[in-house]
C-alpha cells in the first residue's frame, strides 16, 4: 500500500509497541499517521501566519494600533489555548471518538483566521486593536479543543515508539514553512509590509485550517470507552485539585514543564539586548521567522527520534542548553568587540528556538507516553490549564524584571532551566511509569 511506504519513508524506529493500540487500530497506523500528518502540517501553515510573536505584532504597527495592544497578543494566545482544557477534559471523555473535537476546533481557527484577515483589510487604529485581540481570543479558545483531543488521537491510532517521530516530522514541515515565508517576507519589502499582504496571509491560513479540519475528519478513529457522568461526581475544579495532589508523577511533570518555559520565554529578550547593543538588521520579520524554520528543520525529526527513545532525558537536555545559551550570550555581551557584532543575537536566538523544539516535543511525547485512555485526556487538560496560569505568573515576573534591564529577565529565566533539569531527572522513563 502506498500510505505504508510513504510511512516507512517517513518513520524510522525499532519495533513499535503495538500492545499500546487496541486490535482495531493496528493495521490502519500508516494511514492514520499520515492524516494526522498532514492536517498538523497545514496547521503548522496557519500557526506562522497566525503568530503572535512575529506576524500579529507588525499587523498591529501596520494599521496603526497603539502599542499597548501589542502586549496583549501573547497572553491571549498562550493562556487562551490552556486556561479552558480542564473544563473541556470532562466533555471530552464523554465522547467515543475525539477526532470531532480537533476538528471543531480546526474550524474555529478558520473563522477566526478568517476575521482577522477581514480587519487588516478594512480596520485600522485603536478599532482594529480591538478586533484583533477579539479574533485572537476566538482562535486560542478554538485552539485550546484542537490541543486536547490531539494527544488523545495520536495515543489511539499510533503506537508507543513512533509518536515522537510524528511529531518531529511536523516539526520540519512547519519550519519548512517558516523558512519560506521569512524569505517571501524579506524579498516582499523587509520591514515594509503593508496590511493588504499580511490580509492576504491570514486568508491563506484560514484556508489551511478548512483542508486540515478535512484531512483530519478522516482518521479511522477507534471508539473508545465512555466516561459516564455522575450525579454527585466532584466538579473539574475539584478534579484537577485532585490529580495535583495525589498523582506525584503528575505534579512532577507540570513542574517541570512550568521552568521549561525558559527556552518560550526568553528570545524576545535576546531580541531586545541585540537591539540595544546596536547590532544591525535585528528589526525584520523575516529574520526571525527565518531562524524559526531553520531551528525546526535542524531539529524536528532529529528531536522526535530522541523524545522516542527518552522524552525525559530530552527535557532536561532541552532545559539545560537553554540556560547554558542564555548564560553564554550574556558572557559574550560583555566581550569588547563581540556585544556589538552583527551575528550573536541571531545566533543566540537561533540556538534558543532548537532548545525550544526539544522542549516542546520531549513534553508533548511524555505526556501521551506517560498515561493511557482518560487519564491521558486529564493528563493533558490539567496541565494546559495549569501551564496558562504559569505563563501569565512568570511573564508577569520577567516583565518586571525587564523594567530593569532584559540581563535579569535572562537571568531569572536561566535560573528556572537549570531547576527544571533538575525536577525532570525525578521524573520516571514514560515506558516504566
Amino acid at each position: 500500500m502506498a500510505s505504508q511506504w510513504i510511512y516507512q519513508r517517513l518513520i524510522h524506529s525499532g519495533e513499535p509497541e503495538l500492545s499500546s493500540l487496541s486490535e482495531e487500530a493496528r493495521p490502519l497506523v500508516p494511514g492514520n499517521a499520515l492524516r494526522q500528518m498532514g492536517a498538523q502540517a497545514l496547521q503548522s501553515i496557519g500557526d506562522q501566519l497566525v503568530n503572535a510573536k512575529t506576524v500579529l505584532p507588525w499587523l498591529l504597527s501596520a494599521l496603526g494600533v497603539p502599542g499597548a495592544f501589542v502586549a496583549f497578543l501573547v497572553p491571549i494566545r498562550e493562556s487562551g489555548s490552556m486556561l479552558p482544557q480542564a473544563a473541556w477534559a470532562p466533555r471530552v471523555q464523554a465522547r467515543r471518538e475525539r477526532k470531532q473535537v480537533w476538528v471543531l476546533g480546526a474550524v474555529g481557527q478558520a473563522i477566526a483566521a478568517a476575521g482577522l484577515a477581514v480587519v487588516a483589510a478594512t480596520a485600522s487604529g485603536w478599532i482594529a486593536g480591538v478586533g484583533v485581540l477579539a479574533f485572537l481570543a476566538v482562535f486560542a479558545l478554538a485552539r485550546s479543543l484542537s490541543s486536547i483531543a490531539s494527544k488523545d488521537v495520536l495515543g489511539r491510532t499510533v503506537p508507543k515508539g513512533q509518536r515522537g517521530q510524528i511529531k518531529g516530522v511536523t516539526t520540519v514541515a512547519s519550519a519548512a514553512v517558516a523558512l519560506t515565508l521569512g524569505l517571501a517576507l524579506r524579498l516582499w519589502g523587509g520591514d515594509n509590509l503593508g496590511a493588504g499582504v499580511l490580509a492576504a496571509l491570514l486568508g491563506v491560513a484560514a484556508l489551511a485550517w478548512v483542508v486540515a479540519a478535512v484531512i483530519y475528519s478522516s482518521i479511522r478513529e477507534p471508539a473508545g470507552e465512555v466516561e459516564i457522568p455522575v450525579e454527585d461526581q466532584p466538579g473539574w475544579v475539584s478534579q484537577a485539585r485532585d490529580l495535583w495532589r495525589d498523582d506525584a508523577v503528575f505534579q512532577r511533570f507540570v513542574i517541570a514543564r512550568g521552568l521549561l518555559l525558559v527556552a518560550a520565554l526568553s528570545p524576545p529578550f535576546v531580541v531586545g539586548l541585540g537591539i540595544q547593543q546596536g547590532a544591525s538588521g535585528l528589526s525584520s520579520l523575516g529574520l526571525f521567522v527565518m531562524a524559526q524554520g531553520i531551528a525546526g528543520l535542524v531539529g524536528g525529526r532529529l528531536f522526535g527520534r530522541i523524545a522516542d527513545r527518552s522524552s525525559r532525558r530530552l527535557m532536561i537536555g532541552a532545559s539545560l542548553a537553554s540556560s547554558a545559551v542564555i548564560v553564554a550570550f550574556l558572557g559574550l555581551l560583555m566581550v569588547a568587540g563581540v556585544g556589538k557584532a552583527f551575528w550573536l543575537a541571531p545566533a543566540t536566538y537561533l540556538l534558543l528556538a532548537l532548545a525550544h523544539v526539544g522542549a516542546r516535543l520531549s513534553r508533548k511525547t511524555y505526556v501521551v507516553d506517560i498515561a493511557e485512555g482518560d487519564q491521558r485526556t486529564q493528563y493533558v487538560a490539567v496541565s494546559n490549564t495549569l501551564m496558562g496560569v504559569l505563563l501569565l505568573a512568570v511573564g508577569a515576573i520577567t516583565a518586571a524584571l525587564a523594567v530593569l534591564g532584559d540581563q535579569w529577565a535572562l537571568l531569572l529565566l536561566a535560573v528556572l532551566g537549570v531547576a527544571g533539569a533538575v525536577v525532570g531527572r525525578s521524573l520516571p522513563e514514560a515506558e516504566r511509569a
